[in-house]
């Protein structure tokens, strides 16, 4: 068995993520890719929910701050937007009510049939300034309480461990292999 990222493949235009969940939007994303490749496709859809924004930036979490940053722009420098922003809309938050989680939302889709969904999240909250430098995105200022520090002071093996998207791919393996082996049987 071959498993092959996107830029193996013939340029396939992507799909507009035009959906309000997570969900929605993974489940576009993988039966997209399945339909223009024939073969199965997994995707996700990830970002942050900030509960006292009710939710975002969510869906919109790559692009939070597109109104400041084109979107060609280096990808430290649309984080850093991104992160201004988040940090200028939570100025006048209470430390308590910063609580927010990263949430990863994962779907495998043959051409018709979308055959495993699984999500996972991570709690944490979002600090007033950046710490570490580790990671991408919205690390610096998402600390985790379980583990004492931000997701951008964890080293890779231990970040991989309590992610959001590690846990949800450790979900999404079992399910693979039930899968597997229910198609073999």
């Amino acid at each position: 068995m071959h498993i092959a990222g996107l830029e193996e493949l013939d340029e396939i235009p992507e799909p507009i993520e035009d959906g309000q969940t997570f969900a929605q939007n993974a489940r576009k994303k993988a039966l997209h890719y399945a339909r223009a490749t024939g073969q199965w496709c997994l995707a996700d859809d990830s970002g942050l929910a900030v509960d006292a924004l009710g939710g975002l930036p969510g869906v919109h979490s790559a692009r939070y701050a597109a109104d400041c940053c084109p979107p060609d722009s280096p990808r430290g420098l649309i984080d850093q937007a991104n992160n201004q922003k988040l940090l200028e809309a939570l100025a006048d938050v209470s430390d308590e009510r910063r609580t927010a989680r990263f949430v990863c939302h994962l779907v495998l889709a043959r051409t018709d049939q979308i055959l495993i969904e699984t999500f996972d999240a991570i709690e944490g909250r979002i600090l007033r300034q950046p710490k570490g430098s580790n990671g991408f995105g919205y690390d610096p200022l998402f600390f985790v309480p379980e583990q004492d520090c931000t997701t951008a002071q964890l080293p890779p093996e231990m970040k991989n461990k309590v992610s959001h998207r590690g846990k949800a791919l450790r979900r999404f393996a079992e399910l693979l292999e039930d899968l597997l082996r229910r198609s073999k049987a």
